[in-house]
């Protein structure tokens, strides 16, 4: 070696035997797909810039498993409620008004799929009950404890103008073959007793459910651990060569790889490649030659710690939905109670916003008598796709496939695309 060159070091996995299919992303998305591929055969790598599953937008969201949420957002009002709340920094809905291309783009597409709405939102619940059955069968299957509470979903309204307008909605849902009713102000209470406000009414939706998707992720990517799934964490794919009969992807060590040279370079050679990369699906379908939509729209949430036994006892065992402040529930075993809303239009910023945290803390306040002195904050980029719909399919390249842009549904319909795209692969790469 001449002085002042600078040294490359190598990993290259060959393939064996069998097919070998890599996955780009460890959250609920990626680690549902690997599991699902490793059951059907095929030697699996994982791929995740992060050093643990589920470290990003499947890491503290709202925990609910919710089919009764399904309905697309897809609709002029939408629009005209975003305009409104702009110059409110508590609003449920807060768009950045900045000019950016993909933003507008995104906007503009958005608008496109307004006539798809109901056809839409039924495809969405379709898939939210198959992910449903198949998220419990594999956590039965695999004994994952995820904080698991089947007491269903209670959807919650104010004023009386909001409880009209879900009326339309519900019998779009029921169309749908969702199982969701009309409840009235004394059957709230009775459904949910921690419940202190005054409500016009509800609806309830006793087959869904609540978990800790972290927890989950952990638990089953454990599981495909010991089936075979190799994990690579603290890699960042930074080159991807497409071949006629497979994929070669190249990795640096990501900022938290603290353990690799920043010179040593990880090549993978595989039959194919599934993209499940959250936001970064954007950028990854760029480098595939295909076009992939996705757009963070950040969440926030809190994790109220409830750590005296008068919180324990007052706080909801039964996952809410308060349709006026766009914000839901999930208890999360017995001293937890995770609260999160609101979606921001805002780029890839990631940053924690103390003026987005307060509304959630003061609802908590306003709803139960319980205390909010330990709350942990968090946000996360949802990757949300214009027409609300998750890509799941093949790309341009016949060794190319998507399992990616769930939105705020990721937990609630991941179990279901990626059994969906482990057939797809199926019929498309011999094991």
């Amino acid at each position: 070696m001449t002085d002042g060159a600078t040294s490359e070091m190598f990993i290259h996995f060959k393939r064996v035997d069998m097919s070998h299919i890599i996955v780009i992303g460890a959250g609920i998305t990626g680690v549902t797909s690997a599991y699902e591929l490793i059951k059907l055969g095929f030697q699996v790598t994982v791929i995740d810039r992060h050093l643990f599953p589920a470290m990003e937008t499947s890491f503290a969201n709202g925990g609910q498993l919710s089919a009764c949420n399904a309905e697309v957002w897809n609709q002029r009002s939408t629009i005209s409620k975003g305009i409104k709340w702009m110059s409110k920094k508590d609003a449920p809905l807060l768009l950045n008004p900045s000019f950016n291309l993909h933003k507008y783009s995104w906007l503009f597409e958005f608008l496109s799929h307004i006539k798809h709405y109901e056809q839409n939102t039924i495809e969405t619940v379709r898939l939210a009950l198959l992910a449903r059955k198949r998220l419990f069968e594999i956590a039965e299957i695999e004994n994952i404890d995820f904080n698991l509470e089947r007491r269903g979903i209670l959807h919650i309204y104010h004023t009386p103008s909001d409880y009209e307008i879900a009326k339309n909605v519900n019998d779009l849902l029921n169309k749908a073959t969702l199982h969701r009713y009309q409840v009235n102000p004394d059957e709230i209470k009775t459904i949910e007793p921690a419940l202190s406000g005054e409500y016009c009414g509800g609806y309830y939706t006793p087959d869904d459910a609540t978990g800790d998707i972290h927890k989950f992720c952990v638990g089953l990517a454990d599981s495909s651990k010991r089936d075979g799934v190799d994990y690579k964490f603290g890699w960042d794919v930074n080159q991807i060569e497409l071949l006629e009969k497979g994929v070669i992807v190249s990795c640096i060590p990501s900022t938290e790889n603290m353990t690799e040279p920043s010179s040593q370079h990880l090549r993978l050679e595989a039959d194919g490649i599934v993209v499940c990369g959250g936001v970064g699906s954007y950028q990854l379908a760029h480098m595939l030659g295909d076009r992939v939509n996705v757009y963070p729209v950040k969440g926030y949430s809190i994790t109220v710690h409830l750590n005296d036994e008068h919180s324990i006892e007052n706080a909801p065992w039964v996952s809410l939905l308060d349709e006026s402040a766009k914000i839901v529930t999930s208890r999360l075993g017995k001293d937890r109670l995770r609260v999160a809303g609101t979606a921001e239009f805002n780029g890839y910023n990631r940053d924690i916003r103390a003026d987005r945290i307060q509304p959630l803390i003061n609802w908590v306040n306003a709803n139960f008598e319980i205390s909010t002195e330990h709350v942990v904050p968090w946000s996360g980029l949802r990757p949300m796709m214009p027409n609300m719909m998750p890509v799941v399919r093949q790309g341009k390249h016949p060794r190319v496939f998507y399992n990616t842009g769930h939105g705020h549904l990721g937990w609630t319909l991941s179990a279901a695309t990626a059994a969906i795209i482990g057939q797809e692969i199926q019929s498309k790469i011999p094991v």
